[in-house]
């Protein structure tokens, strides 16, 4: 008979008792382990990732009923942002309080915007385009999937800057001012560039990102790349919220993806949730008020109208993105 010429183990088991309790001793360790690494401070959680998806970060259950506002502070890294998608409304909070505040475009309903948490690592002048290989990609005649398109090229869509978000969604820059408040981009948020520059540029204040105002302006003027990586990431919070009570106020959103947000359950149940009296506010009348929103309008009417039961005569139907005034055309006087 041929022995098998294999080494042995120099370990041996002596019996099945022994091994049971090496492989205790094991699971022992194992668990430490784990538990050591479960007892590791952990940094808490910032604001957004604790908060619904489907609530604005503008209502009063999550502000106390009143906003707080700061001029921004540079070299404050404590910054973040937030998107209610249904009212067009991109944020930059820093330390708790709103710096600024700008109408964007989003994503179609067919090819809606992430509703979620995300976080910016970056921030990119003149960034490439790389078309996806997707369906809308391909009904394009003149771009490629795969193909890199300079930001010098006219057929990249980006602009002069975009900020990633993660999985190909995007912060980047509008292609016309009628983009903002419309469903106009395949999954992305749209910022006329002047308000993309104000946002980027602030981020890189507050990070105290290392990249000089020289070398910012360049990248303005020419058509190179330039990438600034952010040594934290910036958490945004993208949500989804057509009926936000901010300062004692309602304001009904229209439901722009269709999800059936806009209902009378709906609308009562968060009017109670904020102690909002509806007592006097029948079906009937909720229905009048949702029925007044349109695509481009909001319902906005004060609480206390509600608890009076005069919603529908105190409140006003307003435009979702502002009309921007245009300063006045002077006559000019003979020298």
């Amino acid at each position: 008979m041929i022995t098998p010429r294999c080494k042995t183990n120099t370990f041996q088991y002596p019996n099945y008792a022994a091994r049971a309790v090496f492989i205790f001793f094991l699971c022992l360790l194992a668990l430490s382990g784990q538990t050591a690494s479960a007892q590791t401070p952990q940094s808490s959680p910032t604001p957004q990732t604790v908060l619904d998806p489907n609530q604005s970060e503008r209502s009063d259950k999550l502000t106390g009923g009143h906003i707080l506002t700061a001029e921004f502070e540079p070299n404050q890294p404590d910054i973040r942002i937030t998107l209610n998608v249904p009212s067009f409304r991109l944020t930059l909070w820093q330390k708790g309080k709103e710096v600024k505040s700008y109408f964007v475009g989003v994503g179609m309903k067919e090819h809606p915007l992430y509703i979620g948490d995300r976080e910016a690592n970056a921030i990119i002048w003149n960034p490439d385009w790389i078309p996806p290989s997707s369906d809308w990609v391909m009904e394009i005649k003149s771009v490629s999937p795969g193909e890199v398109i300079k930001a010098s090229d006219p057929r990249n869509p980006l602009g002069k800057l975009k900020i990633p978000l993660g999985d190909s969604y995007l912060i980047h820059q509008a292609g016309k001012s009628t983009d903002l408040g419309n469903l106009v981009s395949h999954g992305c948020v749209r910022m006329l560039r002047p308000e993309l520059y104000d946002l980027a540029e602030k981020i890189i204040a507050a990070r105290n990102a290392p990249v000089s105002p020289k070398r910012i302006a360049a990248a303005k003027r020419n058509s190179r790349m330039l990438v600034v990586r952010l040594e934290a990431p910036v958490p945004v919070d993208i949500n989804y919220d057509t009926l936000v009570v901010e300062e004692r106020v309602l304001h009904i959103y229209p439901d722009v993806y269709g999800r059936g947000t806009n209902r009378t359950a709906r609308l009562r149940a968060k009017l109670q949730s904020l102690n909002v009296d509806v007592s006097k506010l029948d079906d009937k009348t909720m229905k009048r008020m949702l029925s007044k929103v349109t695509r481009h309008t909001q319902f906005v009417v004060n609480t206390s109208s509600i608890e009076h039961g005069t919603p529908l005569e105190d409140g006003q139907v307003a435009p979702l993105i502002p009309k921007r005034k245009t300063p006045p055309k002077l006559r000019k006087m003979p020298a």
